[in-house]
């Protein structure tokens, strides 16, 4: 189990319950979390030296009222006609206030503001009306979000959202004068969801594959009964049209960088015929990266797919209308996430845009194309069955790997790679974008990305390496590569960039300490076999700086 997350709740106004929330509720990841003083937002903030700080915060949630921190905007509540500049200025207060303290936190989590449902202001000229209520609260929600949007850490959460969920008695305003609590346990247990949500995603833990079934799952229908022209699929038909609905959203989320994977218990050949020749059909052959269907065991074929995907299983969502299939990947393959799944399909869409196991912090012009990439992957895949040899089929690649110092552009997607990657990682260390800067910025840190191309195409920012010199000394902090390049020798020039660096710096030996986690053998493999390291007495691997690193074969290199 992974160890909880300290944070902290800064406030002005009662938030027991959704401190209550944060620490009991099951989901990941676990949370003990620390209540500031009442009402002290703005001075709490600024602070730097106050007893809070004192601990070291992974994330905290700054909650306020917009009535509390623009006090402006209780005038607008009185039908006044406020200049909308005294109302901007005082929301940049707290706007600079959160900039001062988000830097005491790895994240920073701000509810956006919010009016009860009841307060109709204007009513139908609310929203037209210069000081209508609801314009200016989206204005000032607009400043707030654009104050703070240049802070990689902090992240702008959908108050709005949380009391839609809870509908009517999202807002009881005698909750507010007993105990100044201004909403509803619900809306509380909503917020602490969504918040271990975006910890999660920030943690590197979004899902980034999708395996579902086919049957009454992608369609309506049997296709090997009905045959593929009887399916239930688009046509004036309300279950037709919720399948074909379901099906772009399964594809707009492909292209925003999530691969698809098919498990149906089905003869390949009629399954693919239906997707091919249906005319209603959205999702192509070509949308899935991998597939199997057969009337093997789901589990199996499940745990086939990540093993020729080099993904773990808590990369994979699997989406199936069958209880008794879910039950069995949920025992089989733990780690897999399995949704409960609504016996009507008209509701498929709705559950699937519920899932938060999808959320992320950033998404790369990289993530865009991995599926492509995937695609690309299976191509080599037939080409390596071909092959003689490895040396052959590295040849037949004709691979390039371009190499440049970590800049801020690239920023966000090595920070992505740190926090996700597990396998290739020699110590397996999580940090924010600004955590990974501030420390690559530090007399002595070096950081290097590392882009993997080929005949086939573009692999994307694949690989992260940095040193740390010390005198004589160079250690390797970080080396990380992603699965769908390994075992390709990129590895190879990783290590040897290393050396590089560290005889430029005027090191004797470069030293690698090896971190052991549950996945992270594939790293230890590579050490104690071909990178050439020598395992000291001590446990750490070692290259003497006498020696050069030898060039793979097969790989151009190029420093960009």
């Amino acid at each position: 189990m992974s160890p909880k997350l300290n944070g902290l709740l800064v406030s002005d106004f009662t938030c027991d319950v959704l401190q209550a929330f944060l620490t009991n509720l099951p989901e990941e990841p676990s949370c003990q979390v620390e209540l500031s003083p009442f009402g002290q937002t703005i001075n709490i903030l600024k602070d730097p030296s106050g007893p809070l700080w004192q601990n070291s915060l992974d994330f905290m949630v700054v909650w306020t009222q917009v009535m509390a921190v623009v006090p402006s905007f209780k005038r607008v509540l009185r039908f006044e006609d406020v200049p909308q500049q005294d109302l901007l200025s005082e929301c940049d207060v707290f706007i600079d206030a959160l900039k001062e303290g988000s830097s005491r936190a790895r994240f920073v989590f701000v509810p956006s503001w919010s009016i009860p449902e009841f307060v109709r202001g204007y009513g139908p000229i609310d929203l037209k009306k210069a000081n209508g209520f609801r314009r200016v609260l989206l204005m000032l929600n607009q400043r707030l979000i654009d104050g703070l949007s240049e802070l990689p850490n902090v992240f702008i959460l959908s108050t709005e959202r949380w009391l839609q969920m809870s509908g009517d008695k999202a807002c009881d305003p005698r909750l507010w004068y007993l105990s100044k609590v201004p909403y509803d346990p619900s809306v509380f247990r909503s917020a602490a969801a969504d918040i271990k949500a975006a910890l999660c995603a920030c943690l590197g833990g979004a899902r980034k594959l999708i395996v579902v079934d086919l049957d009454n799952t992608l369609w309506g229908g049997i296709v090997g009964d009905d045959g593929w022209q009887h399916l239930h699929l688009g046509g004036h038909d309300a279950q037709g049209e919720a399948f074909v609905d379901f099906q772009h959203v399964l594809k707009s989320f492909k292209e925003r960088g999530i691969i698809l994977a098919i498990a149906s218990k089905n003869e390949e050949s009629v399954a693919l015929e239906a997707m091919e020749r249906h005319p209603e059909m959205v999702l192509k052959k070509s949308d899935f990266a991998a597939w199997r269907i057969n009337w093997n065991d789901k589990a199996q074929n499940i745990d086939e797919i990540l093993k020729e995907l080099n993904l773990t299983r808590e990369a994979a969502v699997f989406i199936d209308d069958n209880p008794r299939e879910r039950e069995r990947v949920r025992q089989a393959l733990p780690g897999v996430l399995v949704p409960e799944w609504p016996e009507n399909s008209l509701l498929y869409t709705k559950k699937f845009l519920s899932l938060t196991c999808f959320d992320t912090i950033h998404i790369s012009d990289d993530d865009r194309k991995r599926s492509h990439m995937y695609a690309q992957e299976r191509e080599r895949g037939d080409m390596r069955a071909k092959a003689q040899n490895l040396e052959e089929w590295l040849v037949s690649l004709d691979t390039t790997v371009n190499i440049k110092p970590l800049t801020e552009d690239d920023l966000p997607r090595a920070t992505q790679l740190l926090n996700k990657t597990n396998q290739m990682n020699l110590t397996t260390r999580r940090l924010s974008e600004q955590e990974f800067k501030a420390w690559a910025e530090k007399p002595g840190n070096r950081a290097w990305v590392f882009r993997v191309l080929d005949k086939l195409g573009d692999s994307g920012l694949t690989g992260i390496a940095s040193i740390s010199c010390q005198g004589q000394e160079a250690f390797i902090v970080d080396f990380i590569l992603s699965c769908r390049v390994f075992g390709r020798k990129v590895e190879d020039v990783m290590a040897r960039t290393l050396v590089q660096a560290s005889q430029e710096q005027g090191a004797s030996q470069l030293k690698a300490k090896y971190l052991m986690t549950e996945k992270n053998g594939p790293c230890l493999d590579f050490f104690n076999g071909r990178s050439g390291f020598i395992k000291d007495k001590d446990g750490l691997f070692v290259w003497d700086l006498a020696g050069e690193y030898p060039v793979p074969t097969g790989i151009t290199i190029k420093a960009v």
